[in-house]
């Protein structure tokens, strides 16, 4: 099942996108009023619906958050990735917080911020917490999904930390309107048990940059999930990004330009595509 949030007539809601991707049904209530039963069931029959479906306008599809919820970063996931940055394997997942105003939906333009001349994408899997609590020890019965992110990054920002404090990686990871998530949330019972493992493609222009599998992770979602809820219980409604594989730009020196065009695909769930839109 498909679970899309978007906007209609100027306010927004979540619906269920038929098979075609032509029409979405609005679901009745609230995300947290639905979302629990459904992440425990996976049965559409626990969902209430206001009104018939209606056509989908790709245009007023949303990121698949409320403004509420928190947006999680797993960095340093892929062991390839962090031969790009000469970082040494850590020896537990690495994580943090990303601003909810950094976020736009699957098809809106992607701002670039005045303060950087190294943007940078990220494919990323981002799994969609639905349980109203994590049962740590099973993690991946409190999602109620999976969508995509593409974390887009300034990266000379993310080097100019103090030195001896570190990456600024508010900098580097929460400017405004750049982050696409989406296009929806695909239910977990659309996949076999256990970390997904789908494969993952992003492209500048037609042009390959990033090509691997979210089975590559060093640690898988549940690892994710209990690693972070041990420090900061996660809240229904929750995403949280997983972590990119090899070739971004910081390794191949190809940074994003205003005008290019990006495609962000997960096997299974779907396709981004947004355009760098001029500096400012």
């Amino acid at each position: 099942m498909r679970i899309a949030r978007a906007a209609r007539d100027g306010a927004a809601f979540w619906g269920v996108v038929d098979a075609d991707g032509a029409t979405i049904r609005p679901i009745a209530g609230a995300f947290a009023e639905w979302a629990p039963a459904l992440t425990r069931d996976c049965d559409p029959g626990v969902l209430r619906f206001a009104g018939e479906a209606v056509p989908l306008d790709p245009a007023g599809l949303l990121a698949p958050i409320e403004r509420s919820a928190r947006v999680m970063i797993a960095g340093v996931n892929y062991s390839k990735h962090l031969v790009e940055f000469g970082v040494a394997p850590p020896s537990q997942p690495f994580a943090f917080l990303k601003a909810y105003r950094a976020l736009i939906g699957p098809y809106d333009e992607i701002r670039f911020p005045p303060l950087t001349n190294e943007l940078d994408h990220e494919v990323e899997l981002v799994a969609v917490i639905g349980a109203e609590q994590v049962d740590r020890n099973d993690p991946l019965a409190s999602v109620l999904g999976y969508t995509i992110g593409n974390d887009v990054s300034s990266r000379d920002l993310q080097r100019s930390g103090p030195k001896g404090v570190g990456m600024d990686l508010l900098a580097a990871k929460s400017q405004d309107a750049t982050t696409p998530v989406g296009p929806w949330i695909v239910t977990r019972d659309e996949f076999p048990a256990g970390s997904p493992s789908l494969a993952m493609r992003l492209t500048v222009n037609g042009e390959t940059r990033q090509a691997a599998s979210s089975g590559d992770m060093t640690w898988g979602v549940d690892a994710l999930i209990d690693f972070i809820d041990e420090r900061t219980r996660f809240d229904c409604g929750d995403i949280l990004f997983t972590g990119s594989p090899e070739g971004v730009g910081q390794g191949t020196g190809k940074f994003l330009k205003s005008g290019d065009v990006l495609e962000t695909s997960i096997d299974k769930i779907g396709t981004l595509r947004n355009v760098i839109g001029p500096r400012g």
